[in-house]
């Protein structure tokens, strides 16, 4: 069940998942991303790798959910120089992880968004939840063009557990994955009790 509470943005919710990517730990107001690289591995270092990646796709700067009338710009987020995941603390929009793939390349984008309530009124990622199997997810880019993806599956996650897919992928097909919270609030670790991922996969045309 869906447990809604009227809490200022602090307190919207705190987002952890470890990976195994080096690994990388999602923990956050919306999402916050923690690298911790191989020792020759660094953060300049990865950032130059994928600026040098051949670009497929324009840069995201809406996304749209209309079965869950989601109509949201997008914040695009970097490191900071400790290795977290700059993200915005607006709930009204969502956040692109932009050292990854961008919507339309090959590979897993992946957007956050917040869930919870800020002075009564409704997050951008409250009613994820309800996305199933078939459902219509579209990027618009900075060119204005439209790129749709598939819901494939939703799955919860411990927030603690393994989510390693969500971040990487080798099937040469690019896919999008919405993160949000969902669950139970619990009051005394602040945060909710599940973490909540969209899997969509590119539709072809």
């Amino acid at each position: 069940m869906l447990v809604r509470h009227r809490r200022s943005i602090r307190r919207i919710s705190h987002l952890k998942l470890v990976l195994i990517i080096a690994p990388i730990i999602i923990t956050a107001a919306i999402v916050l991303v923690n690298i911790k690289p191989a020792p020759v591995v660094t953060v300049a270092k990865i950032t130059t790798i994928i600026s040098e990646q051949k670009t497929k796709a324009y840069l995201p700067t809406r996304l749209k959910i209309p079965v869950i009338n989601v109509d949201a710009a997008i914040d695009y987020t970097g490191l900071t120089p400790d290795g977290a995941m700059d993200v915005k603390q607006d709930p009204n929009k969502t956040a692109w992880y932009s050292l990854g793939p961008r919507p339309g390349e090959n590979g897993n984008a992946v957007i956050a968004g917040h869930y919870g309530w800020f002075d009564g009124q409704p997050s951008v990622f409250n009613e994820l939840h309800t996305l199933k199997q078939g459902d219509k997810i579209s990027i618009i880019d900075e060119k204005n063009a439209t790129i749709t993806f598939t819901v494939r599956e939703s799955q919860k996650y411990n927030p603690n557990a393994d989510a390693s897919n969500i971040f990487t992928s080798n099937d040469g097909i690019s896919h999008l994955n919405l993160i949000t919270c969902d669950g139970v609030w619990d009051n005394n670790k602040e945060t909710y009790s599940d973490r909540l991922v969209i899997f969509a996969d590119i539709e072809i045309k």
